[in-house]
């Protein structure tokens, strides 16, 4: 088993390894633009990527913004469990986001989508609604790429497709974004 473990640690290396600088510097200048105009910022995933949906919100909206003169406006789509399954009931579990960023979404909101595969049905269709009514557009995905990282304004690909290793550095991705704010090293723009 150790010799699993260190070739496991090895792995996720790798994959942190894989992730692009420039476009997590990206993510950061996005998500700057979008609290100095006062633009919502919108998550959502499945599975362990709602839970990092989940977390980025909690992060952005308590760490980030206490390092800001405002608030940041951050939701987690995923977070709303009865919406959600009125959603998935009544229509398609496809449609969980999307119907409501009906509701909540403006041009020059933000949508961060965060899918291993890329390929979530939810995350797609949320991505491509996004893009026809003027979002910002980002997809955190892992080796598989997918459809969402092609819809997407900004793809932030982590080049593994393990779910485990790639769902780490998802987080981690998102912590250095919640981080920059919080450590003051985000550009002015």
């Amino acid at each position: 088993m150790l010799d699993w473990i260190r070739n496991y640690l090895d792995l996720q290396k790798r994959a942190l390894d894989s992730i692009d600088h420039d476009a997590v510097v990206k993510l950061a200048a996005i998500l700057r633009d979008a609290h100095a105009a006062g633009r919502m910022i919108f998550a959502c995933g499945n599975g362990a990527s709602a839970a990092n949906s989940s977390h980025f919100a909690c992060d952005l909206g308590k760490n980030g913004s206490a390092a800001m003169p405002a608030p940041f406006r951050v939701l987690s789509l995923n977070d709303n469990t009865p919406w959600m399954t009125a959603i998935g009931n009544d229509f398609a579990y496809e449609d969980v986001y999307w119907r409501q960023l009906v509701n909540y979404a403006q041009a020059g909101d933000v949508l961060v989508g965060i899918s291993v595969s890329g390929n979530s049905p939810n995350v797609v269709k949320a991505t491509e609604w996004a893009r026809e009514h003027g979002l910002r557009t980002v997809a955190i995905i892992g080796g598989h790429r997918g459809k969402a990282g092609d819809l997407a304004d900004l793809s932030i690909v982590v080049d593994d497709r393990h779910f485990g290793r790639a769902e780490d550095a998802h987080m981690t991705i998102l912590h250095m974004a919640v981080f920059a704010f919080m450590e003051g090293v985000v550009p002015k723009a």
